[in-house]
């Protein structure tokens, strides 16, 4: 299959789904986001308006991506018992890459990369920051 760029909404729904399949059946992943999220159908929508928000944010796009995740992972890191760590970011942020790598190529698949790289990062602090708040 000739990989292409991620170019639109179906591509990113494509991205996102793939690359959910992964951390749902992970060992270390699946339990914190299988307990989290209920309805995965919404969380998946919510997730491709997320990037979808944040790759083609120059784009007239008819859904915005409205929510905080800082305030989400946090709730998740406590619920958690503050157990998440740089592990799983890591895990995380590799399946990521691993699923962008399977399934596309191009400058704004390498700009999703960079985003969930520099997003990993910064929750992983405010996750640690709204610990010590506590």
């Amino acid at each position: 299959m000739e990989k292409k760029d991620i170019n639109t909404r179906k591509d990113l729904a494509l991205l996102v789904d793939s690359f959910y399949i992964k951390v749902r059946n992970d060992e270390t992943l699946g339990p914190i986001f299988n307990n989290a999220i209920t309805d995965w159908d919404k969380h998946l929508n919510h997730l491709t308006t997320f990037w979808e928000s944040s790759l083609f944010f120059s784009r007239k796009l008819d859904e915005k991506y409205i929510g905080n995740p800082l305030e989400v992972h946090a709730k998740v890191d406590e619920e958690n018992n503050n157990t998440i760590t740089e592990l799983h970011f890591g895990i995380w942020l590799n399946y990521w890459a691993q699923t962008l790598d399977e399934l596309f190529e191009g400058e704004v698949a390498d700009n999703a990369k960079r985003r969930a790289r520099k997003m990993g990062s910064f929750l992983y602090l405010k996750i640690f920051e709204a610990r010590s708040k506590k």
